[in-house]
């Protein structure tokens, strides 16, 4: 006979302190889990009763339903045995939940404000953005998990790339969110783990081309004459200053203090990924910050005049609306910018990044210098920048056959 409890998982707490209830359902020694989707603050679970204590609200009705909900596993469980069919976690909780209990969309805006909760304000607003599309695609209907099949993918895939002209990588991408939230229903045992669709559907990926400077187009851009204090002026330096300083990405460029400059070095948590980086800046870099500075300076001043100072920037929000138009209004002005010196294609601030990686590899950086400098989680990444330099020796053997 299978044994069913009600369990409170507190290893799964979430950032606001609640946990969630499961039903516990033990056969044969081995356990299976079934989500009730209830989240409790542990304060008011009775471990011992396995009960909501009084302190609770809502805890007569919580208590009356979880009673019942074991009612019916006890008895689902208890009408497979006597039939003799396999007691399976899966349809017990089909028939205590209904098989259509959960839906995909409500479950991922419930994923997606988590993530504004743990403060990942941009991820979260990518995913808004990507489930927007969705829901245009579905009209006013629901998903459920259990129409989240191969099928149902391989039309979505279609819509993006016929209807909306998404490229391959940008289907890449969004799909790649719904998988994240499909393994952390499975995690959370919303649904099993042979009821995920990307078993079966494949995500396709596209080598990109990445856009970088010669030495001599970076030059051009060092050398064009701009009107001094322009916002083209700023970017332009906000630019090649990140060609030369490690390529630091344009989030941590705009935040950067004249706190985390010694004259000599730049050290800071990167605004990505959080980890701390040191670079030693060449002569060139140096030249440039030294260019904005004054008697009038605090440590607590941006080096680049971009960021509206005595905002509250402490607030994820604020800082990502912020980040988020500056980047926009820098990107106008280096496509203007490569316009003007004569670069085709669509320039953009993080080919400046591109460049830096580039030209250290040609000036022989060990690859494991550049990936730790550009704070790669993979050398695999690094490597990217390492085949187009492999690639440009290649054709410079060629010139042997003309």
């Amino acid at each position: 006979m299978a044994t069913v409890k009600i369990l409170l998982k507190t290893e799964k707490t979430n950032a606001q302190g609640e946990a969630p209830l499961y039903l516990r359902i033990i056969k044969n020694r081995a356990a299976k889990y079934i989500s009730l989707g209830i989240r409790l603050n542990p304060r008011h679970w009775n471990e011992r009763e396995k009960k909501v204590k009084k302190s609770h609200p809502n805890s007569q009705r919580l208590n009356n339903y979880l009673a019942v909900k074991i009612a019916e596993a006890e008895g689902v469980a208890l009408s497979m045995e006597t039939g003799e069919k396999a007691v399976s976690s899966v349809k017990i909780k089909e028939a205590v939940l209904g098989k259509s209990s959960e839906s995909f969309l409500k479950y991922a805006d419930a994923f997606i404000q988590g993530m504004e909760k743990n403060n990942q304000v941009s991820t979260a607003a990518k995913a808004k953005a990507i489930f927007s599309k969705l829901r245009e695609f579905l009209g006013k209907k629901d998903l459920l998990f259990d129409q989240l099949t191969v099928t149902f993918l391989k039309s979505y895939e279609r819509y993006l790339k016929d209807k909306v002209g998404n490229s391959t990588n940008t289907i890449h991408a969004n799909l790649k969110v719904f998988r994240r939230i499909i393994n952390e229903a499975i995690s959370e045992d919303i649904i099993p783990y042979d009821q995920n669709p990307f078993l079966k559907f494949k995500l396709k990926l596209e080598r990109t081309t990445k856009i970088y400077l010669t030495e001599e187009e970076l030059l051009k851009i060092e050398e064009l004459p701009l009107k001094a204090g322009t916002r083209k002026y700023h970017h332009r330096n906000m630019y090649v200053f990140a060609a030369y300083a490690g390529g630091l990405r344009i989030s941590d460029i705009l935040q950067l203090k004249w706190k985390h400059f010694d004259g000599e070095r730049v050290v800071i948590d990167t605004h990505k990924t959080g980890s701390t980086v040191s670079i030693k800046l060449p002569l060139k870099a140096i030249n440039i910050l030294e260019e904005y500075r004054s008697t009038e300076i605090s440590q607590d001043d941006f080096i680049f005049p971009i960021l509206k100072p005595h905002k509250d920037y402490a607030n994820p929000k604020v800082l990502y609306r912020a980040l988020s138009s500056a980047t926009a209004y820098t990107n106008k002005d280096i496509r203007a910018i490569g316009t003007q010196i004569g670069i085709t294609g669509n320039l953009s601030f993080h080919s400046s990044r591109h460049t830096w990686a580039t030209r250290a590899l040609k000036k022989g950086m060990r690859i494991e210098y550049v990936s730790k400098l550009m704070g790669h989680t993979s050398i695999r990444t690094t490597q990217i920048y390492a085949k187009i330099v492999s690639e440009e020796l290649d054709k410079a053997m060629d010139l042997f056959n003309e």
